[in-house]
């Protein structure tokens, strides 16, 4: 019979075997730098603001490489999971959209929303006490939506 693991750890909702899918080790591996109540709720606010500036800088030097990066990303998520890939997917739509109503907006909007997110993520490490998991390994800096929503995924009893 299989059980559901418990543990403090961001992986474990998906994790029913003794040994740890890449995506649940990634996770609680990013999850030892983000402990702090404050430095978590900054990367909630943070990180999904970064994900969207990003797409919208690179869709304001050409909306192709916007959509080349978009879908290297989404080869990466479909690699971990199908469950977070099909919610990347629908939240890259979302912000494809969103990008390409804001017009002449798109690049200025698009830079101050991404140095001041990167400004607020700094501050939550300062506040934890631990440097960004992408100083050692930039595939971090994919798996740090994913921490997101794994925390929203686990509040919704939903597995990955």
């Amino acid at each position: 019979m299989n059980t559901l693991h418990h543990t403090t750890s961001a992986a474990s909702p998906a994790n029913t075997s003794s040994t740890p899918r890449r995506i649940d080790a990634l996770l609680a591996h990013y999850g030892e730098s983000h402990q702090n109540p404050t430095n978590e709720t900054i990367h909630f606010i943070a990180i999904p603001l970064i994900m969207v500036s990003l797409v919208g800088l690179l869709f304001a030097l050409h909306p192709v490489v916007a959509y080349v990066f978009v879908a290297a990303s989404l080869v990466y998520y479909a690699r971990l999971s199908l469950v977070f890939l099909a919610a990347m997917a629908l939240l890259t739509a979302i912000t494809l959209a969103l990008l390409h109503s804001l017009g002449i907006f798109l690049f200025p909007l698009s830079m101050t929303v991404f140095i001041m997110a990167w400004l607020m993520q700094f501050v939550g490490h300062n506040i934890e006490g631990k440097k960004p998991s992408f100083f050692e390994d930039l595939q971090y800096l994919w798996v740090g939506p994913l921490f997101v929503l794994s925390k929203l995924f686990i509040k919704m009893g939903w597995r990955w």
